[in-house]
């Protein structure tokens, strides 16, 4: 973002959202957010100088801490059961629509997803029980392109409609894949009409026709003769492996740094250069290989995945709504315990009251504030206050010449 950010924003319109995505990874613990020093209080001679980070939520490098703190605040909500993962997708043929009605179409997907799995679970055919479920929105694949989807991570049985006995799924199979797929799609494309004949929707660009209405009934009738998928892993093994789990998935970003492995330089030196990354290839049994791609539609495809503000990727549902956390749920562990099942995870947590770097240590057992030289403690003996936001966020230094935006000067 440092090299290629000023090119990308000659080559296109970022949003305000997506300007901000990039001026924050960019000054992401450098000098200009400022920092701290640390030196060993045994006087060995040890001084460490960190930066801070930028906190955005879409930034690789600022999520581990916020992950932890989401991981711990869900302890208590786990059941000792065993959980299956559900996966919703959306066709491609949305994708165009989705991108220019992000907030909509997210929240349909969502609510079509929720409902489908809370319609089926409660049916007497399939399961006749409220599962709980929480559901973490991803919008990128592989090759960092749009592909909405959702991930659920559902309860392996539920509370029965009566609320008298707990209800197991069956080992290997939670509910028919088919099924929820003909609901998912029912629900889905319901929402979406309800919303054009509401004129909740946004046409523009390569959708501009879908505001005609033999337009729409056509692309409508693509949609409904489909076959929505809907996946379903295996189950996890026990509330531990869940925990772990969801770790990996709930504040991933659509590309972290490990799997960038090269920055390629223009032959002329300029910089149209190219960036290679890693990726999946799962149609070869998901064989990992390489990709390249143009520098700048390497941002492109980055800040595709740029949230609406405020907006909530991850959402918890049935059991572990809000609204039934002390009561269905209460119930549902209570009928667990009777039945011989341990009362609550064996996962350790750690008190939201110490400092960061102690609840890092508890977690990781990676103590940042040893001493490397000596073994000693680090202290903090000085602030390093922020310097040169205002010429990054504007594009101009104090002389008002113009400056590369995404260019972190040199601070040392």
């Amino acid at each position: 973002m440092r090299l290629y950010g000023d090119e990308y924003h000659r080559a296109h319109r970022p949003s305000a959202a997506q300007e901000a995505v990039l001026r924050h990874i960019a000054e992401c613990r450098t000098g200009a957010l400022g920092g701290h020093v640390d030196e060993c209080e045994h006087g060995c001679g040890f001084t460490r100088i960190s930066y801070n980070s930028c906190g955005d939520r879409h930034c690789p490098k600022c999520q581990s801490l916020a992950r932890a703190d989401w991981l711990d605040s869900r302890l208590e909500r786990l059941l000792p059961v065993p959980y299956f993962h559900v996966v919703f997708t959306i066709p491609d043929d949305l994708n165009a629509l989705a991108l220019g009605n992000k907030r909509l179409i997210f929240n349909i997907l969502f609510a079509a997803a929720s409902d489908t799995l809370k319609t089926i679970a409660r049916d007497a055919k399939h399961l006749g029980a409220e599962v709980g479920f929480t559901a973490v929105l991803h919008t990128w694949g592989q090759n960092i392109l749009f592909h909405p989807h959702l991930h659920c991570v559902v309860t392996g049985g539920g509370l029965s409609l009566d609320d008298a006995h707990w209800i197991k799924a069956r080992e290997r199979f939670l509910l028919s894949v088919k099924v929820l797929g003909r609901l998912f799609r029912g629900k889905f494309l319901a929402a979406m009409k309800k919303a054009r004949a509401e004129g909740q929707i946004r046409f523009h660009g390569s959708t501009l026709g879908l505001a005609d209405d033999v337009e729409w009934k056509h692309f409508l009738d693509g949609l409904y003769g489909k076959d929505w998928v809907v996946y379903a892993k295996p189950p996890f093994g026990g509330p531990e492996l869940v925990y772990k789990y969801l770790g990996r998935y709930t504040h991933r970003v659509a590309i972290s740094n490990h799997r960038i492995v090269d920055i390629h330089s223009s032959s002329s030196g300029g910089r149209d250069g190219r960036v290679t990354f890693t990726l999946k290839d799962y149609k070869n049994g998901a064989a990992r290989t390489t990709m390249t791609v143009d520098a700048v539609e390497f941002l492109r495809r980055f800040l595709l995945h740029v949230l609406p503000r405020g907006f909530t990727r991850i959402r918890h549902y049935g059991l572990l709504a809000g609204c039934n956390v002390t009561t269905k749920l209460d119930r549902a562990r209570v009928l667990l315990a009777q039945s011989g099942a341990p009362t609550r995870p064996a996962i350790s947590k750690s008190d939201p009251d110490l400092p960061w770097w102690e609840r890092l240590r508890d977690r990781s057992g990676i103590d940042l504030m040893a001493c490397p030289g000596c073994g000693g403690r680090l202290i903090r003996t000085r602030v390093i206050e922020p310097m040169f936001n205002d010429f990054l966020a504007t594009g101009t230094d104090p002389t008002g010449a113009t400056v590369d935006r995404y260019v972190v000067p040199d601070t040392s």
